[in-house]
């Protein structure tokens, strides 16, 4: 029985013997970073596996991450443009320089030293406030951005294209709407037509006269004249002028009239609206 129980204790020693030399990792409160051009960059603390946040100043976004080595580490800027970077290490021990390119032109230089064998100190900097020194990035932040993030110029992109779709879909759904609007006036126009005014047809023909007709809202007179004749609209048995427009022996009245005739020195012809639909 003995020698059974000794082989579970002693991989239970081992495997604690185990855990005890490797130090557990801690993050730290979070700190800021002013970046000096003219100074050498600064060290962050990273831990094996263990994520630590960079952002940047309000009014700035990621455009670009790169760093000298890109197989032992992960550069996280995310899908949507915004002000983090989330960089981890997959290899103990590893260092690397990382820089931060913002949409207004600041670039940010940082060097990044992986610490889980660091017996003395087991912290790692869990998150990273950046920003510099030089007066000039202040005033980049300031300005309208130089650079516009891929994501956001992909999501600014697509935005158009379907804001271009949808015009011109509308676009179309409105031309078959107004051929649709047109083809039912077609259709619809004629019965809307009254020829129901009756004149003297030999004097009428004297003068010119060829056709007299109404819809719901003008009246046409129709007629091939040597001279265009005077229009006058009777009403209470007194007669005055009236607006209208006229083209190639057409007279198109913006109303319908009850009484009315057209004159030339003193040729006269008159007409009536008889109520009659033909």
């Amino acid at each position: 029985m003995k020698p059974r129980l000794f082989l579970p204790i002693a991989a239970a020693a081992i495997s604690t013997a185990g855990f005890a030399q490797t130090p557990h990792l801690q993050p730290s409160a979070p700190r800021s970073l002013v970046i000096t051009d003219s100074a050498p960059p600064p060290v962050v603390r990273v831990g094996l596996l263990q994520s630590t946040l960079f952002e940047l100043s309000t009014g700035e976004k990621v455009v670009t991450v790169f760093g000298g080595d890109t197989n032992s580490w992960i550069f996280d800027a995310g899908h949507v443009a915004s002000r983090y970077v989330s960089i981890k290490p997959k290899i103990a021990d590893e260092t690397t320089d990382v820089h931060i390119v913002s949409d207004h032109g600041n670039e940010y230089t940082i060097e990044l030293r992986e610490i889980s064998s660091d017996k003395g100190d087991p912290h790692f900097d869990s998150k990273i406030y950046i920003s510099s020194s030089d007066a000039k990035a202040a005033d980049n932040i300031a300005k309208a951005p130089t650079f516009i993030p891929a994501a956001e110029a992909e999501a600014k992109e697509a935005q158009l294209k379907k804001e271009a779709d949808d015009a011109k879909k509308a676009a179309e759904a409105d031309h078959k709407a107004v051929a649709s609007a047109a083809e039912t006036f077609k259709a619809s126009y004629p019965g809307t037509l009254h020829f129901d005014y009756t004149w003297d047809q030999k004097k009428g023909a004297a003068l010119g006269i060829q056709q007299i007709w109404r819809d719901d809202k003008f009246t046409y007179l129709r007629g091939q004249f040597q001279e265009t004749p005077a229009l006058y609209e009777v009403k209470d048995k007194k007669p005055s002028l009236i607006n209208f427009d006229y083209n190639n022996g057409l007279y198109t009245v913006p109303k319908e009239l009850e009484n009315g005739y057209l004159a030339i020195g003193k040729q006269k012809v008159e007409f009536h609206r008889t109520g009659e639909r033909n």
